[in-house]
């Protein structure tokens, strides 16, 4: 069998960080739980897929060092973040990334989930960890997820692949305006736990509008999505790598998982 080829560059998400920015630290912080940005202070740090290098912003102040790797979207990443002296950026695929050195802290946010081979990207992730290092990962789950699964994806492939840009911004701000009135009726707070979506809902209800408008263009902007399983969050964070005690794997807004654990020594790897 021949080895899995290069994953190819894709404009939209330059595009995409161009045209929007993140900002929300809070959602960060929550996808990151239990662990917090005090775990990131004066390490060694690997972000596998910066995109415009919003996150690389959170981390910078308080880690030693990072390196953004992004196939994408370094340049916006850099000019972003210009203010900052302690970042490396590296542009890579992330499933082939060899890097020489190993870090303390390794994340991927809401990136390993688009590539073309998530196994494969997560082991480069688990390689360029230090054993006793931490692992971070925030993903979209394939559980809770079958409306964007099987509705919105296959209309994405059909219909918006070919949109402008601008184009797509517009519709996806007509549809998070036609949201409004369905999440601040319908899903009234404490009422809808019964209701699919009420978790992401009442994030909905947190954020600008703004925000809300990047997370449905991501949505339809988006190249391609391999949603995670659970079974393959235990697949990856396993106890034949990471400490056991250390493992968190934890729903979030019923519709991602957050998860984390510290890397096992030699022994540990030799393991698997």
């Amino acid at each position: 069998m021949s080895a899995p080829g290069p994953q190819a560059k894709h404009d939209e998400w330059k595009d995409q960080w161009t045209i929007f920015q993140d900002d929300e630290r809070f959602l960060f912080d929550e996808w990151i739980l239990p662990r917090t940005i005090e775990d990131f202070r004066d390490k060694s740090v690997l972000e596998c897929g910066c995109g415009g290098g919003q996150h690389t912003g959170f981390v910078a102040p308080v880690a030693r060092s990072v390196t953004a790797v992004d196939l994408n979207a370094i340049d916006v990443a850099r000019a972003r973040n210009a203010r900052f002296t302690n970042i490396r950026y590296v542009e890579a695929d992330l499933a082939a990334l060899n890097l020489p050195e190993r870090f303390d802290v390794v994340f991927c946010i809401g990136v390993i989930h688009h590539t073309d081979d998530p196994d494969r990207t997560f082991e480069a992730i688990y390689k360029h960890c230090k054993p006793g290092g931490l692992v971070i990962i925030w993903t979209y789950s394939a559980e809770g997820n079958a409306l964007v699964r099987y509705g919105v994806e296959p209309l994405r492939k059909m219909l918006l692949r070919s949109l402008p840009r601008r184009v797509l911004v517009t519709l996806s701000e007509v549809i998070t305006a036609l949201l409004y009135p369905v999440v601040y009726t319908v899903y009234l707070p404490g009422f809808t736990s019964f209701l699919p979506y009420h978790e992401y809902f009442a994030n909905f209800r947190r954020l600008t509008f703004r925000r809300n408008v990047l997370n449905v263009f991501d949505k339809l902007n988006a190249p391609q999505t391999r949603f995670t399983t659970r079974e393959t969050c235990h697949r990856w964070f396993s106890s034949s790598r990471f400490e056991a005690d250390s493992i968190a794997i934890r729903r979030y807004a019923g519709v991602s998982y957050s998860l984390s654990g510290i890397k096992r020594g030699d022994a540990g790897e030799a393991a698997r």
